[in-house]
């Protein structure tokens, strides 16, 4: 099973709350969810997977391994740890959620960790995110370029992440954009609504269906069945020339996911 485009994010949702929007999402028709091990929200994620009835075949479920489980020997119990709490076999998708901080873990150590948790069937796919070109080349040299099944990275129109996402291009790396939506800025932009007026739909639903075309997967969260419902309907929105040109003139370097460990960010 290919990632499916349109995904149920769960970053800042936790218990019932978590476990209700993925709900949502499934009976919905949703069949990609997206959660992480510092999200601690895995346990709930996996109660709305189980009551939710859908064929573990048809189900697309991405976790994140997070920074203090990259050193050797630490990986690999961490992901047996996050499917027990997820109650399944195995994940589609296991990311590395940020580079080491500060570098201080080489990133061959965790990403060949990473391979090797494929190699055992705990993860049917691996990739990376949150990776500047320049740790995207070491993860390239420890496991290779066909072994990166995506780069998950903030991109909305305030920061489109060009230059990362011409690398991947480049190099094959599929792309997953994470908050886009902007954390609900693009709800209330001008350019965004007036296009979203010309083709019946939302500024939101503008937002989703501008990553969409250009193939990259987006995982936007709700805890409102409405929005989760109408973020379907960007699938069938069809943008046209002038509407792309016009968003690609919204960039203004408005990165939200800044934390004080990142990596130094490609200009």
């Amino acid at each position: 099973m290919k990632m499916p485009k349109l995904g149920v994010g769960t970053f800042r949702l936790k218990d019932q709350q978590a476990e209700e929007s993925v709900a949502m999402g499934l009976e919905l028709g949703y069949r990609h969810i997206d959660t992480a091990q510092i999200y601690r929200n895995e346990a709930d994620v996996g109660r709305a997977i189980a009551k939710g009835g859908v064929p573990r075949g048809e189900l697309y479920v991405t976790t994140k391994i997070w920074t203090d489980k990259f050193g050797p020997g630490l990986l690999i119990p961490s992901l047996r740890e996050s499917l027990d709490k997820l109650g399944l076999d195995n994940v589609d998708m296991t990311l590395i959620h940020w580079p080491s901080p500060k570098d201080e873990v080489p990133v061959a150590v965790y990403m060949e960790q990473l391979a090797e948790a494929k190699q055992l069937g705990l993860t049917r796919d691996i990739g990376v995110s949150n990776f500047t070109i320049a740790h995207l080349k070491q993860a390239m040299d420890a496991v290779g370029a066909d072994a990166i099944g995506t780069h998950q990275l903030e991109v909305h129109p305030y920061l489109q992440n060009l230059k990362v996402r011409d690398f991947c291009r480049e190099h094959g790396i599929a792309l997953t954009g994470y908050m886009p939506l902007a954390y609900g800025r693009v709800v209330s932009d001008p350019v965004l609504q007036t296009i979203g007026q010309k083709h019946g739909a939302t500024a939101a639903q503008v937002a989703l269906a501008w990553q969409l075309r250009q193939d990259i997967a987006v995982i936007p969260s709700s805890t409102k069945r409405a929005n989760l419902a109408a973020n379907l309907d960007a699938l069938t929105l069809r943008l046209d020339e002038d509407d792309m040109a016009r968003i690609a003139k919204l960039e203004d370097g408005g990165r939200i996911a800044d934390p004080d460990f990142a990596p130094a960010w490609d200009a």
